[in-house]
């Protein structure tokens, strides 16, 4: 017997123990990030889950967002879920289905599309999803496996450990921090870049702000000459992933200082250090799109994968309006 469950339904017994034994684990489907999405007042958290006789099998959980005044927000509402579904090895086709259409159906009103951001590997499932109205959308990311420090140096290009040493000779430190000026000089760096050269939403300070004074968030920020010019916001699985969230650096400012290189290593160096499995790299674009940052990210050693995303548009008349001023804003 297959029941579908919203949030106040779900045994979190049961969501503990499907988190420990998926394949598909990751930070993004804890309790804690869905607890923590709740604390957030610019989007609002989901969870719903799917149970075959009386066990927990298949989780998602998200968030819905919104951008800019009234107008601009109605063409930009959007369901996001990080991470992917978390999912049972054995779930069965007609249980991820039965997921699939609920999600669906649940948030056919409140958002345009539901796009599913895998950080694990689903194509044994990717027909299941595809039937479902999810069809899969090519992505490219980069795990570092991180087993000792020796070991995670080694396998970055030598330019980068060159980079690294050098910013650190010349005087640039290191810093783990949850500061809240600290925060406050990463975030003016970071809302700079998404202003100039991303050309798109950052989420408000508030986010910035509460994740660091969390168990889970890790931010690590590059001081040079009495100031912030780089930081590394991470999130992590305990002893298992360490997530790059938002990274940014005040690179080509100084003589031999690196400052997103050096950021990047601080997040690489804590995870070799605090026996995570890897390092995920969180993106690296459409593979067949050019893209700067998957060429900076590629020297750091990992291992280019491609779990891609689904993506359900819930509104398509809507979702094309909105594709089409997405190419406007960024080509200003």
């Amino acid at each position: 017997m297959i029941k579908l469950l919203q949030h106040n339904e779900i045994d979190v017994g049961q969501w503990d123990q499907l988190l420990a034994t998926s394949p598909h684990a990751s930070f993004f489907q804890t309790r804690q990030c869905y607890d923590f999405y709740c604390s957030l007042s610019f989007m609002k958290a989901f969870v719903y889950a799917v149970e075959e006789k009386g066990q927990l099998t298949g989780l998602m959980c998200g968030y819905l967002i919104a951008d800019g005044g009234m107008l601009k927000r109605f063409f930009s509402r959007r369901a996001i879920v990080p991470g992917g579904a978390l999912l049972r090895k054995d779930i069965s086709e007609e249980a991820l289905s039965a997921l699939l259409k609920f999600c669906k159906k649940q948030l056919a009103k409140r958002a345009i599309y539901l796009e599913l951001r895998n950080f694990t590997d689903y194509s044994s499932m990717k027909s299941v999803f595809n039937k479902n109205g999810f069809p899969y959308q090519p992505h490219l990311n980069f795990h570092v496996h991180t087993p000792d420090v020796e070991t995670s140096l080694k396998k970055m290009s030598s330019t980068k450990r060159r980079d690294v040493r050098l910013s650190l000779r010349e005087g640039a430190e290191i810093v783990h921090t949850k500061d809240l000026e600290d925060v406050r000089q990463f975030y003016v760096l970071l809302y700079d870049m998404y202003q100039t050269r991303i050309k798109t939403p950052l989420f408000p300070f508030e986010f910035f702000e509460k994740i660091v004074l969390q168990d889970c968030g890790k931010l690590f920020v590059i001081k040079y000459e009495d100031k912030i010019v780089a930081g590394n916001l991470c999130v992590e699985l305990p002893n298992k992933i360490l997530y790059e969230w938002f990274v940014c650096g005040e690179d080509r400012k100084y003589k031999n200082i690196f400052p997103s290189t050096l950021a990047t290593w601080a997040a690489i160096e804590y995870a070799s250090k605090n026996n995570f499995a890897y390092f995920d790299m969180m993106g690296a674009g459409k593979p067949d799109e050019s893209y700067g940052v998957r060429e900076f990210k590629s020297k750091f050693g990992g291992e280019l994968v491609e779990h891609g995303r689904f993506l359900a548009v819930l509104s398509p008349y809507l979702f094309s309006l909105g594709k089409f001023a997405v190419k406007i804003i960024k080509s200003r």
